[in-house]
């Protein structure tokens, strides 16, 4: 097996750390919130409020299942659009009380059925692209599996963007690329090496800030590696200026 095979066999793990493990390990009192206020709760998208060490943060996650029945009230991780607007919500809900914000990005994509579209999927995914560039706090994003297409990039218009080091982040799947690019889904790992979609990758691309390692640790030490990296990035972003936080968040998207 090759190694970006492993790469995406491992982020496409049903047995890997989920939005909510990361929100409840992290964050002591995690609160769970739902519903967009509009339409109805998405069980694809999580968020709550938790603490971490003295301060209050908002946390907002893509959430796959763990098993076949968790996966379909999860719609394996693929968020319709009251989904994106329950995380918008809570994003501003943070923007008004002064907490930082937190996204686990781990979804193929967004769901792309009549329905979702029909409800507007990808005005939805817009309106967070917009609203997180001027959101008045602190935002880190990382990416825990698959953080794929606009589905993902909805939660991840950052500060700071990271990935776990088995994870993948692309514009699409490799099968889809194959399938764009020449007609055939069975050459998706050839596509993955052309995609240049691992972390390491894109972090040599300057694409995202840190790769955290996870060879050689247990989810309870990973999770309390992800906590400490996330109060010292939080204690750095939270003394600039906001009109610095702002400034340094457009340039980092511009310069793509």
């Amino acid at each position: 097996m090759s190694k970006i095979t492993q790469i995406i066999k491992e982020a496409r793990d049903q047995g890997r750390l989920t939005a909510l493990d990361f929100a409840q390990g992290i964050f002591d009192d995690f609160i769970e919130l739902h519903g967009d206020r509009n339409f109805r709760d998405d069980g694809a998208v999580i968020g709550g409020i938790g603490r971490l060490g003295d301060q209050t943060v908002t946390v907002v996650g893509i959430q796959k299942g763990k098993n076949l029945q968790d996966n379909l009230k999860r719609n394996f991780g693929q968020p319709h659009p009251e989904g994106y607007r329950k995380a918008l919500r809570l994003m501003k809900q943070a923007e008004k009380f002064g907490r930082p914000v937190v996204t686990f990005i781990n979804t193929a994509g967004a769901y792309p059925g009549v329905g979702a579209e029909e409800r507007g999927q990808g005005e939805a995914i817009a309106r967070n692209l917009m609203e997180m560039s001027d959101l008045k706090v602190p935002i880190i994003a990382i990416i825990i599996g698959e953080g794929g297409s606009g589905g993902a990039l909805a939660l991840a218009v950052a500060d700071k963007v990271w990935m776990l080091e088995n994870s993948i982040y692309a514009v699409l799947s490799p099968e889809g690329f194959a399938s764009i690019l020449w007609k055939d889904g069975s050459r998706a790992m050839e596509a993955a090496e052309l995609m240049k979609i691992t972390s390491h990758e894109l972090l040599n691309m300057e694409i995202v800030d840190k790769v955290i390692p996870e060879h050689g640790f247990s989810n309870g030490e990973l999770l309390a590696n992800v906590k400490k990296e996330l109060q010292e990035e939080l204690k750095v972003l939270q003394a600039l200026p906001l009109e610095d936080l702002l400034e340094q968040r457009y340039q980092r998207f511009r310069k793509y």
